[in-house]
C-alpha cells in the first residue's frame, strides 16, 4: 500500500482516502502433529526432597527401589521391566512424566537428578504421577 502524500497539484476527486490496518495477532504457524511446546508450562507439583510427604511411597522406594520403578512403568503404560530392560528407561520415564504433566525441564537434567539423587526423583515422580491422577 502506497502511503504517499497525495501531491497538491491533483484534482480533489482523484485523491484516495487512507485505510490504516492494525494487526493484532501474528499469524501462527499451525501444526497439526505438535501436541504441545518444547518446555512444559508448569513446575513439578512437589520439590525433590519432600520424600516424607508420602510415607509410603518413601518406603516403598527405599527398601525395593526396583518395585517402586516397575509399578511406576505400568502406571504410566509401559512395561513394568521397562526400566531394566531398556537402557536409560527411568530417564525415560521421568521424561515422559514431564511431557504428559506439561512439566518445565530437560533430558539432561533428568539424567543429572537421577544420577544424584535417584531415590528422592522416583518418590518425586510417584508423587508427581499421583497428583496427576494417573493411577
Amino acid at each position: 500500500m502506497n502511503m504517499d502524500p497525495v501531491p497538491v497539484n491533483m484534482p480533489p476527486q482523484m485523491a484516495t482516502s487512507v485505510t490504516n490496518v492494525v494487526v493484532t495477532t501474528q499469524p501462527q504457524i499451525n501444526n497439526a502433529l505438535m501436541v504441545t511446546g518444547t518446555s512444559g508450562h508448569r513446575h513439578w507439583s512437589t520439590g525433590l526432597f519432600g520424600c516424607f510427604d508420602d510415607i509410603p511411597s518413601c518406603l516403598l522406594t527405599f527398601f525395593c527401589l526396583p518395585c517402586m520403578e516397575c509399578k511406576q512403568a505400568s502406571r504410566i503404560g509401559e512395561c513394568c521391566c521397562m526400566p531394566y530392560c531398556v537402557p536409560g528407561g527411568v530417564i525415560a520415564m521421568r521424561a515422559r512424566v514431564r511431557t504428559m504433566g506439561g512439566i518445565q525441564g530437560s533430558v539432561c537434567n533428568d539424567c543429572m537428578t537421577l544420577t544424584c539423587c535417584g531415590p528422592c526423583a522416583t518418590c518425586q515422580l510417584d508423587r508427581e504421577l499421583t497428583n496427576m491422577g494417573v493411577l
